[in-house]
């Protein structure tokens, strides 16, 4: 039986505020890195250093979840990141920020993979689809209101003034994670140290290799157009269409609103009708929306596109997340869940690097249309070759238990 608001301030307080702490870098980030005095490539490396880590400490998070449990990977990874944002924000040589920034994403995955599998343990499968929604609007609504709070703290008290602002916060979710999460539920049995558990981890992988193939696949093309749109619209927008900055900030500020207030009906088309019914028009719309973007040559033209991606974006709130925990192993939760993660995460950061690429070679219209052709790849696969997973659970997918 699920108590009521199980994860209020176990989970849903702290992320709200953590994402607040991570909007308010977004826009102090790429100047600061800037403010070193480098190249384009290498602030581009700057900025990629905590996804770099994000993909390195996805399995090992994974693997270590059943070794310490919920709440100390939690507060374990919340708290490297923490030290590790503060650590880039007093930084004094390039090679610092960029080995700081991987240390930030290695406890960014532990925070990941420590939340999506809490949910996934104290979450009813018929209602994991309003807990993972809301959970993903929580992200949303925080990075909406934080990049207004970072760069006023920037423009007062310089660059580096945010940077210690996110490690208060980051203290604040720490807390939070250490008094109310609840650890009742069995750590994994001993596996015979790295080796055992990288036996266990290959046995994972071969027992759901169909699933990781198809629902992964899916995932990574799913996670591509998410963030592919976040480089892709502003260039479009200032080079292409030829708007200043506060026209790309109304675009992007009216999108980012569109899909916030989509989060709670995502919940309900899952959690009623099926996980299929948010996530297959979720892509589908985001797909077509960059498809309109390449089709825009005005300010109105890209606003209604990009209005179109952020409605499509906000009604596939939570549905990576539902899916992995519909899909994981009771028994192996943390080994399936690091490689699902790190699926996602590959496509979140090669996205930019596919953007640019196909952008520098064929030109911006050109990598929209790769863009939505990823989105629409990313619908017609969930939609004919992933199992629908409300009703039957687990055994939609025919998910065997793994042995020690």
């Amino acid at each position: 039986m699920v108590k009521r608001n199980p994860l209020l301030f176990s989970l849903y307080v702290p992320t709200l505020i953590l994402s607040f702490a991570t909007g308010m870098l977004s826009p102090i980030m790429p100047l600061y890195a800037s403010s070193f005095e480098i190249s384009y490539m290498l602030i581009g490396v700057v900025l990629a250093a905590q996804g770099v880590g994000n993909l390195i400490g996805d399995i090992p998070a994974g693997i270590l979840l059943g070794r310490i449990g919920h709440r100390w990977l939690m507060v374990t990874g919340v708290g490297i990141l923490g030290l590790a944002m503060l650590a880039v924000g007093l930084a004094r040589s390039v090679p610092m920020l960029i080995l700081f920034g991987l240390v930030a994403g290695m406890g960014n995955a532990m925070w990941n993979i420590s939340r999506h599998a809490y949910m996934t343990s104290h979450i009813t499968l018929q209602q994991r689809g309003r807990a993972t929604a809301t959970f993903g609007g929580l992200n949303r609504i925080g990075s909406f209101a934080g990049p207004a709070v970072g760069a006023a703290l920037g423009a007062a008290y310089g660059l580096r003034a945010p940077f210690v602002a996110f490690a208060l916060v980051a203290g604040m979710a720490l807390v939070l994670s250490a008094i109310f999460v609840n650890d009742s539920h069995e750590l994994a049995p001993h596996r015979g140290g790295l080796r055992g558990h990288s036996l266990h981890l290959a046995q994972v992988v071969r027992a759901h290799f169909q699933i990781l193939s198809t629902a992964g696949l899916g995932q990574l093309f799913a996670q591509m157009v998410r963030s592919g749109r976040n480089s892709l619209i502003p260039l479009y927008a200032a080079d292409v269409v030829g708007l200043d900055l506060p026209a790309i900030g109304w675009i992007i500020t009216l999108a980012a609103a569109i899909d916030m207030a989509m989060f709670y009906p995502a919940g309900l088309i899952m959690d009623r009708y099926g996980r299929k019914y948010a996530t297959v028009p979720s892509f589908a719309l985001q797909g077509i929306g960059m498809a309109l973007v390449a089709l825009a040559s005005t300010f109105s033209g890209l606003l209604a596109a990009t209005l179109v991606i952020g409605f499509g974006n906000g009604l596939g709130s939570g549905t990576m997340l539902t899916l992995g925990s519909d899909l994981a192993p009771k028994e192996s939760i943390g080994e399936f869940l690091g490689v699902w993660r790190l699926i996602g995460d590959a496509g979140s950061t090669g996205a930019p690097v596919v953007v640019g690429g196909v952008a520098d070679l064929v030109g911006l219209s050109s990598a929209t249309l790769v863009m939505a052709g990823v989105g629409l790849a990313a619908a017609a696969i969930f939609a004919l070759f992933v199992p629908e997973t409300l009703h039957s659970g687990r055994a939609a997918v025919q998910v065997k238990a793994v042995g020690d």
